[in-house]
């Protein structure tokens, strides 16, 4: 599992901040029920295509036995109760389609019935050997010809969906990482001034038994100590919580202890603004989702009006049939039917609901209008932002590179010239601070910076890097 990822030691796991984010987009809970979710969409999809498919269906009565006293009529108009002795089994074999241009249904079938009166013997069969239908509804919204042109967007904003849910997996990742970055650089660096506390305290001890320190001094530099220990104890604290999350959430199942390597300062790369822009308009979810709400009001408005109350339906068949006592009799020379049939519904008075259901569904689409377009300036408007922001990044990094250096030399003077006798205490608890945060804030340029690279990923799906769409396999 872990041929990929280097040992710097015995039980020490050496990684870098891309193959943490490499395996959190392999095993983490969140790339697995990002997974399961696409899945879900794909045969949400492959649900609507079926419905543009023949579909066939086999339906029967097999047996339709009975053996009972029913209630008849009689002509003087009392009941009588009559045994009833009967075999009534019946199979049809019948296919469908539905034609998304006017919304019909096209249909065909084949049937046979068996008839069996046990108390007189009587056997009677009856079939329609085959049949043709065609329903069509008139003057009604059609619901198949808006899927067709919905279903699809949906199922592409699912797909690209999917695509922004493994970045922001590679964004929570890259906090993760930096969490336990600066948890072990703030270790480290109370380590380092542990042992250089002690080192001054030594000698300055040294100078407090000639006269030279004053006893305020040593005991600052007790101080100094005291601070340093205390500050060990919260690093390594966060360090085992910081571990702990990170393995928690990438899936890392081991009990090594991790060492992170400093990423690298900065990406050989110049991201063009237009570039970013265009690639999130062919690539965001968000950007087919505009469409999508687009074409959403446009249907809404079309059921609107179609569904008038003004109801119509024309039902047309087909066929041939016939009975007889023997099952052949059933298929020789069956008599021809048809069947024409126009349904009609039309309100009357229905004090103006029609008329309100229209307009809200047309106000409703002038709403989506303006909240789309207001959604595309902001869409537009954080790339924007996000572009700038990765540029000024890069200025941070080689300021907080340079700021990091001045300090450790300034740290490094200042050490020197108190242990020679013309620098305070105080002077060099100060020069020891800004050692200490001018580290920190180097990480934190670190982690800001590809923090807002990940995030500029994630908002074009597009690798800047190397030049190409972010892909995964598709469904």
């Amino acid at each position: 599992m872990f041929n990929r990822f280097a040992l710097q030691a015995q039980d020490t796991l050496s990684l870098s901040l891309r193959q943490v984010v490499a395996m959190a987009k392999d095993k983490s809970i969140a790339s697995r029920q990002a997974s399961t979710l696409r899945e879900t969409h794909y045969w949400e999809y492959m649900t609507y295509k079926s419905n543009y498919q023949p579909q066939l269906s086999l339906t029967g009565t097999l047996p339709g036995y009975t053996k009972s006293f029913i209630q008849v009529l009689q002509p003087n108009g009392t009941i009588d109760f009559q045994p009833v002795h009967n075999n009534n089994s019946s199979l049809e074999l019948a296919f469908s389609q539905q034609i998304f241009q006017t919304g019909g249904t096209i249909s065909g079938s084949t049937s046979l019935q068996r008839f069996d009166d046990f108390d007189r013997n009587v056997t009677i069969y009856n079939g329609a050997p085959y049949g043709l239908g065609y329903i069509q509804p008139l003057f009604q919204f059609n619901a198949l010809k808006w899927d067709r042109r919905i279903e699809p967007l949906k199922y592409n904003e699912s797909q690209q969906a999917y695509i922004e849910s493994m970045e922001e997996i590679a964004m929570a990742a890259s906090g993760y990482f930096f969490d336990l970055l600066l948890a072990q650089v703030d270790l480290q660096i109370a380590a380092t001034n542990l042992k250089n506390t002690q080192s001054i305290m030594k000698i300055a001890n040294l100078k407090f038994g000639m006269g030279k320190v004053t006893k305020n001094e040593i005991l600052q530099l007790q101080l100094e100590e005291l601070k340093v220990q205390k500050a060990a104890g919260v690093a390594h604290r966060d360090m085992e919580l910081a571990t702990y999350n990170l393995k928690a959430y990438t899936g890392l199942q081991s009990s090594d202890q991790i060492r992170l390597l400093m990423p690298q300062a900065t990406i050989g790369m110049k991201i063009e603004t237009e570039k970013a822009l265009a690639e999130a308009f062919q690539n965001r979810s968000d950007a087919i989702a505009f469409g999508r709400r687009l074409e959403e009001a446009k249907r809404d408005v079309a059921k609107a009006k179609g569904d008038n109350g003004l109801n119509a339906s024309l039902n047309s068949r087909l066929g041939f049939s016939k009975s007889g006592t023997r099952l052949g009799q059933v298929y020789q020379s069956p008599k021809d039917q048809q069947v024409l049939e126009l349904t009609l519904a039309i309100p009357i008075l229905d004090w103006g609901r029609q008329k309100a259901r229209r307009k809200t569904a047309m106000a409703n689409q002038q709403f989506t209008q303006y909240s789309v377009e207001q959604d595309k300036q902001n869409f537009i408007q954080k790339i924007i932002t996000e572009v700038n922001l990765l540029d000024m990044m890069k200025g941070q990094l080689l300021l907080t590179a340079k700021a990091e250096q001045i300090a450790a030399e300034k740290y490094q003077i200042a050490k020197e010239r108190y242990v020679l006798g013309n620098l305070s205490i105080t002077d060099l608890s100060i020069a020891f601070q800004e050692n200490d945060q001018a580290k920190r804030d180097h990480i934190n340029s670190l982690r800001d910076f590809w923090g807002a690279y990940y995030e500029l990923r994630y908002l074009s799906l597009y690798d800047f890097e190397t030049d190409q769409k972010i892909i995964y396999n598709k469904m």
